[in-house]
């Protein structure tokens, strides 16, 4: 509900200002004829506007595929039981456990005891729920199926998710790797070296030119730390908002598929949610090109998104749709000689899965290989850092011994 400043004339002709609020601008216009008040003006309150504009951005996250799936699976059952698609909501909203969803059901449990469709409902959430749903939810109230199109969104979120967990999986293990290399360094750097140093300088022994290099690293660690902590989290929080910029992100999508290892791992995970979204859209009774204009947002890669939209443009001239795939070259040969076998015979749904399920299989595959590629890689750079450290804190006690010596 918003708060408005209003200048107005009342039943005795003064001019006043005065501040109500009102679910919208229209409401607000009717309450006020009502009153008998003449509008001269109307303003958003500025701290009203503020509220919004931040309700709206923590209410922009999209809701994972684990609470869609859930969501989609209790609709189902209810709606195969009988009960109606309001009642059904209805108590979704009172068992829902994330308070997020279940604020959202409550609001579309209201549009539809107003006379809103459920796509409709969906529709004034989009920035919470992803377009797969929203399409197959509208074409499955024309076909009259919506309790097979929610079971076929609660197996799809469910695979999508597991999808989800296989790449955390792959990007947690290097990055736990990193952050404990870092620790320890840090720790060796600033806890055991200055011990050594203190060594060093009593004994008078002249200082080789790596272990000055390692003590200067380590006063400057000890000394301006906090500020290097407050430069990463500021590089950190930079490039996230960078990434957030339209060109900077397709141009980041595209270099990732210029990196060898990178490549067949984006592609894989691209290929998986391409086909696996097609067959589950077009196998609800969703046209071709609304479904290739929802598949493209599914990927996870923008540049590969810019080119399904390319063959949505070919399909929407006349061509089948494995021909401009397999002019635009994105995604492996098997795609769009599969695609072809199924617009021969008629079974392009069928096909589709069966694509689908392959490469997931191939996911699987690539995030075992990365993490086995990426775990020696970083044992080995590991090692070879605390060693360089090591040999820094040790070389001056050769220097030391044979002083003694002689």
């Amino acid at each position: 509900m918003a708060v408005y400043k209003c200048s107005v004339i009342d039943d005795n002709g003064k001019k006043r200002k005065i501040k109500i609020k009102a679910e919208s601008r229209s409401g607000l216009i009717d309450y006020l004829k009502l009153n008998n008040y003449i509008v001269i003006n109307i303003k958003n309150s500025e701290a009203s506007i503020r509220i919004r504009k931040i309700r709206d951005y923590f209410s922009s996250k999209k809701i994972d595929s684990k609470d869609l799936s859930v969501f989609c699976k209790q609709l189902y059952a209810m709606l195969k039981a009988g009960v109606t698609i309001v009642t059904s909501i209805d108590i979704l909203q009172q068992q829902e456990e994330n308070k997020r969803l279940a604020k959202i059901i409550s609001i579309m449990y209201e549009d539809l005891q107003k006379g809103n469709t459920f796509s409709e409902a969906l529709s004034s959430h989009k920035n919470v729920f992803p377009a797969i749903l929203i399409s197959m939810v509208e074409a499955g109230e024309l076909s009259g199926n919506i309790d097979i199109i929610m079971d076929r969104l609660a197996n799809h979120f469910e695979k999508e998710y597991k999808l989800e967990n296989k790449v955390k999986l792959a990007m947690t293990y290097p990055a736990m790797l990193a952050i404990v290399s870092t620790v320890v360094v840090i720790f060796i750097l600033t806890s055991i070296m200055p011990t050594f140093v203190d060594i060093y300088a009593s004994s008078g022994v002249e200082l080789p030119g790596i272990t000055q290099l390692m003590i200067s690293l380590s006063e400057v660690i000890k000394n301006y730390g906090h500020i290097i902590l407050l430069v990463v989290i500021g590089i950190v929080f930079l490039m996230r908002v960078l990434l957030k910029n339209s060109r900077v992100k397709y141009q980041s999508d595209y270099t990732k598929l210029k990196i060898p290892v990178v490549r067949s791992f984006v592609l894989k995970i691209a290929t998986s949610r391409f086909t696996r979204t097609l067959a589950t859209l077009m196998g609800s009774g969703v046209p071709l090109l609304q479904s290739l204009e929802t598949v493209s947002g599914v990927t996870g890669n923008t540049y590969i998104a810019s080119k399904i939209l390319e063959v949505r443009e070919d399909v929407r001239k006349g061509s089948t749709l494995s021909l401009p795939l397999k002019k635009q070259d994105i995604f492996p040969p098997m795609v769009h000689n599969m695609i072809k076998i199924g617009e021969d015979s008629g079974s392009i749904e069928e096909i589709l899965g069966k694509t689908a399920d392959f490469y997931d299989e191939e996911v699987d595959i690539a995030v075992a290989r990365l993490t086995s590629l990426l775990e020696p890689i970083m044992i080995v750079f590991m090692a070879i850092i605390i060693g360089f450290i090591v040999i820094a804190m040790v070389m001056p006690m050769f220097d030391m011994v044979r002083i003694v010596q002689y």
